[in-house]
């Protein structure tokens, strides 16, 4: 709109403010800007009849545009819940190579040569060299096979390693080299590790390890950059030109970490996440907890200690997880971002349906979630405690919530009300405090929550949805909602995605008196192998990457736009004239073999809404989900304050396209942008850009 273009003396605008007050649409001085706009260019010396002539004429248009305009209004007086505290949270497991080439920080790819059981993937070999797999000489049970490599000339040969789609180069950087080596008899050479490029023309570090002794040893070395320009097309290389025979085990290579820690985390990624001030972690994950067999479940207790007794297990995504990040690990993800995990529990069932009964075989399983427990809680002076401890954490973990199982309603036996009666009665007996969560319907016992999952298609699957939770009743479980997303986009969500997103958010915030907690899900992907399939498994995921760079989608911004930016309580909220679209729901999946009607279009609105207030500062926000491509003015009305001021904040992020996104090569085309505002109050207008997300920040007493 434009403002201040015309020139009216005080005599006018009392004039206009009647007029306009008359016909019910004084909107304080908003209304000049509207009038300013209708009668543009008119200069103060015109006659003054003619001057009062167009002010008629403008207030008569504003009439019928008031008419239709949409209107939110805000109760500030009454409030309707409080906001979880704990509403925004993450969920994580091992799938598009989250972890292995993803967070977790090793760059080596296959560094314990169990990834494929009868040769040696991901390894290559340099010069007058063969390697093999060996089980005959292993580090121990856990890394049970070991590499032998044979050089058979006095020239470089060896092994090389291209990492996950690469090895992120950076300038003046330091790496941590460790691991295992024994020679054989008559092998008296020295071995040169250096990171390379991968045609072998440019070498950016390069370390000497003078001697391999005849017996298993652990090597550590740190191989340093020069001020190099960024590359990820790099190689890891270990050489010798010694003629002989060695084996290796457990070939490692760090960056630097996340507030430096071992074994730890990808620096860029975690401050992705630290952005979103999460408030917990559900971990390990959904399918990565159940494993296709019981067999290749998440085994806590076989992902903690030396990295070197952890022997790893296939993940259900088809690659092999080394468990570098385990139940530890997990737990100093979450300490390292302040927030808390919410620990799923392996509840006996798989997903290739293996499942164990209810009863006496089902125990062992519901002592060892019990022991996963002590393990994150317990002092020092339990047993799994003092374990915590011995793997180098004395200090418990906050833990308020148990998740037992994950998305049980594919058990086709029937036996989960069972399973979960036995895991409910053994945690509450022994952890009363904690909170229980089902991931299906029971009847024999109440859960404290219920974790539902959705995966809508298109926006509007998702904006149908987003008024589910306005008349459920209160009674009875709180709701998790442990997993979902508009899956529209791919690799990572577009805007029509966030869109979506942010009308179920806005659905979930205002009815957080019963959605306590909420994730987004898949957490992460690897975007360096789409073409061939090879990095990506499941489309729509928050935040992507490749081994140099990362970027979050615009779902990661509307995630974090929400989380940061919300009171404690939650203000009634009502609207008018609220405007909708046409929505073709998709064709329904036909049934043995019977294609299903269409469902018929469908009404929905086209802008959503909430609003929550800061108890201490009294601050309102004031969140509003513009679908439509063209602006949209609103009229905004707050009730219940003696006064809005007339300045504060809005953070806005558009698209000039709903299929527009971010990525690798543009990872900030759409991001939120914070502005100051002006002409606000008790009752104004605002216009909100087509295909928008807009946070107000009103400041009210």
């Amino acid at each position: 709109m434009i403002q201040d273009t015309v020139n009216f003396n005080r005599e006018d605008w009392l004039f206009l403010e009647i007029s306009v007050h008359f016909r019910g649409f004084l909107m304080e001085s908003s209304v000049y800007t509207i009038a300013s706009a209708l009668v543009i260019r008119v200069n103060i010396r015109v006659m003054k009849p003619l001057r009062i002539l167009l002010i008629a004429v403008a207030s008569s248009a504003l009439t019928g545009w008031a008419a239709d305009i949409p209107t939110i209004q805000i109760n500030a007086a009454q409030v309707v819940g409080k906001v979880s505290p704990t509403l925004y949270g993450l969920m994580t497991e091992e799938i598009n190579f989250s972890y292995e080439g993803g967070l977790y920080a090793e760059l080596i790819r296959n560094r314990s040569f169990k990834a494929n059981p009868t040769n040696a993937v991901f390894w290559n070999t340099i010069g007058p060299a063969s390697i093999s797999l060996d089980s005959t000489v292993p580090l121990n049970d856990a890394l049970n096979v070991s590499l032998r490599l044979e050089a058979t000339q006095s020239s470089p040969a060896g092994i090389a390693n291209g990492g996950y789609w690469g090895i992120a180069v950076r300038p003046k950087m330091k790496y941590h080299l460790s691991f295992y080596a024994k020679a054989a008899n008559g092998f008296s050479g020295a071995l040169t590790a250096t990171i390379q490029s991968a045609d072998g023309k440019t070498i950016f570090a390069t370390v000497k390890i003078p001697r391999i002794t005849g017996d298993w040893q652990k090597y550590e070395a740190t191989l340093k950059t020069k001020n190099v320009a960024p590359s990820k097309d790099n190689q890891f290389t270990l050489t010798t030109t010694s003629p002989g025979t060695i084996w290796l085990q457990e070939v490692s290579l760090f960056p630097p970490t996340y507030h430096n820690r071992p074994n730890g985390n990808r620096p860029d990624i975690m401050q992705l996440l630290a952005d979103m001030n999460p408030k917990f972690l559900r971990l390990p994950g959904g399918n990565y907890l159940e494993g296709d067999y019981i067999n290749t479940r998440f085994d806590w207790k076989k992902t903690i200690g030396d990295i070197s007794e952890r022997p790893g297990h296939e993940s259900p995504w088809n690659y092999w997880s080394t468990d570098g990040l385990g139940l530890l690990e997990y737990c100093e993800w979450c300490e390292d971002l302040h927030m808390e995990p919410l620990l799923a529990v392996y509840a006996g069932y798989s997903l290739r349906h293996d499942y164990i009964k209810p009863g006496p075989d089902l125990n062992p399983f519901v002592q060892d979630a019990l022991d996963e427990i002590e393990y994150i809680t317990g002092d020092t002076s339990t047993k799994w405690g003092a374990q915590r401890a011995k793997d180098g954490h004395p200090m418990a973990f906050p833990l308020h919530y148990i998740e037992v199982g994950n998305e049980d309603e594919f058990d086709r036996s029937g036996s989960y009300d069972g399973r979960f009666t036995q895991f409910f009665d053994g945690i509450k007996a022994k952890y009363p405090q904690l909170q229980v969560i089902a991931t299906a319907k029971v009847t024999s016992r109440t859960p404290d929550f219920m974790d539902e999952h959705l995966y809508p298609e298109s926006e509007g699957s998702m904006e149908a949805r987003a008024h589910e939770f306005d008349n459920r009743p209160r009674t009875g479980p709180k709701t998790f909602v442990g997993e979902w997303a508009t899956r529209v986009g791919s690799p990572t969500p577009n805007m029509a995605g966030a869109l979506g997103d942010a009308a179920w958010m806005c659905g979930m915030e205002r009815n957080s008196d019963l959605v306590l907690l909420e994730s987004y899900a898949p957490l992460f992907v690897n975007v360096s192998d789409l073409a061939r399939g090879g990095s990506m498994q499941w489309r729509s995921d928050l935040i992507g990457y490749d081994a140099l760079t990362s970027y979050g989608s615009p779902s990661y911004y509307a995630q974090q736009m929400f989380s940061t930016h919300h009171g404690d309580v939650i203000l009634a909220t009502d609207s008018q004239n609220i405007p909708t679209y046409t929505w073709r729901p998709p064709a329904r999946r036909s049934r043995n073999g019977v294609q299903q009607p269409r469902p018929s279009p469908r009404e929905l609105p086209s802008l959503y809404f909430n609003a929550t207030r800061d108890s201490v500062s009294g601050t309102i926000f004031v969140k509003v989900v513009n679908h439509n491509g063209s602006p949209q003015p609103v009229k905004i009305e707050i009730s219940g304050v003696a006064s809005v001021k007339a300045k504060g904040e809005a953070v806005v992020m558009k698209a000039g396209n709903p299929s527009d996104t971010n990525s690798i090569e543009e990872p900030k085309k759409i991001i939120p942008v914070t502005e100051k505002v002006k002409d606000l109050g008790a009752a104004f207008m605002r216009e909100f850009p087509p295909y928008s997300i807009t946070i107000l920040e009103l400041k009210a007493k």
